[in-house]
């Protein structure tokens, strides 16, 4: 069975930011041309079965707008991108955008997806002492740091009386999580999926507690102001269509657990598990949904995790109309 346990070098991380600059002088050369583009980064996922159904170009040929793609192996990447103009639109968690907003990066919000808070959860090893949420209390729990589950991790403690030092906190980005998790170096590990189904399928990891009743966990859709100013035609089509994506699972999880595990290259066992939990619709960022993340902002900025207060009034989600 095969575990998910995707990581990068900065040699890779450089590759792809060049491979994106490219990409972003070649689309500037077509735009000139009197056509536009809309250039997505994306990592493995629902915009890569978007990809390749090849919907969205069909619905934006009409309006002659050529869409490129380049794959990326991690959000803030994908961020970066954005920032030195190389893409138009990608897809991100909640806790990377803040991190982009505090150094500054023209990043605004075009769609946002329902709350998913199953798919982050505290795990422990199935034999472990711990049962609920207070006897996490000084123990060593992994995480990745400035991440959605740190903001989780939080909440929950807060939630349940506790602070956020009432834990060891043992900063690692999953793969390394996972490792220390199955040699019993830390005591509980907080992830989301697939990582999470992934270890309770071949770690046979124990679920604590989710997200539920604690934070939405929601997944982002970014493009940058100058973008959304003059493509928000393109914007509202491409938000439409990947919500037909999440439709279409939400009514056929067999088939999209089929296609996902072949693009994220994990046994269906694994990918089952992920959609049974899911919930499912993309849509416009509202107000309401972008005070969540000025909660999350406000929180990293407590805990000196990012350098300044942010407003993000300034980065106001696409209109759609």
């Amino acid at each position: 069975m095969t575990s998910f346990k995707p990581s990068f070098t900065r040699r890779q991380i450089l590759a792809t930011g060049l491979a994106a600059t490219a990409l972003g002088a070649s689309s500037g050369v077509l735009a000139q041309q009197g056509g536009r583009v809309l250039r997505i980064g994306h990592q493995k996922g629902w915009l890569s079965i978007l990809k390749g159904r090849g919907t969205l170009e069909k619905r934006l040929a009409p309006l002659g707008v050529k869409v490129t793609w380049t794959e990326f192996t991690a959000g803030p990447v994908q961020l970066e991108a954005l920032n030195v103009g190389s893409i138009d639109f990608g897809d991100v968690g909640e806790a990377p955008p803040i991190f982009a907003q505090a150094a500054g990066a023209p990043l605004v919000y075009a769609g946002a997806t329902v709350p998913r808070p199953a798919l982050e959860a505290v795990i422990v090893p199935q034999g472990s002492s711990i049962r609920s949420v207070a006897d996490l209390k000084g123990k060593r729990v992994a995480y990745n740091k400035g991440s959605n589950v740190q903001y989780f991790l939080v909440k929950l403690l807060e939630k349940h009386g506790l602070k956020y030092g009432d834990v060891q906190s043992v900063f690692l980005a999953p793969a390394d999580a996972r490792a220390a998790f199955e040699r019993g170096a830390v005591d509980a590990w907080i992830i989301w999926d697939p990582f999470l189904a992934a270890a309770q399928k071949t770690l046979d990891a124990r679920l604590l507690v989710d997200a539920t009743g604690v934070v939405n966990n929601r997944a982002y859709y970014f493009t940058s102001r100058e973008f959304a100013t003059r493509s928000t035609d393109v914007l509202r089509i491409a938000i439409e269509e990947l919500n037909g994506i999440d439709t279409w699972a939400s009514k056929n999880k067999e088939a999209a657990a089929t296609e996902l595990s072949a693009v994220l290259g994990l046994d269906k066992a694994i990918t089952d598990l992920y959609l049974g939990r899911a919930r499912f619709g993309v849509g416009p960022v509202t107000p309401e949904i972008l005070a969540e993340q000025q909660q999350i902002a406000d929180t990293f900025f407590e805990l000196k995790l990012i350098p300044k207060k942010l407003n993000l009034l300034h980065a106001a989600p696409v209109d759609l109309g």
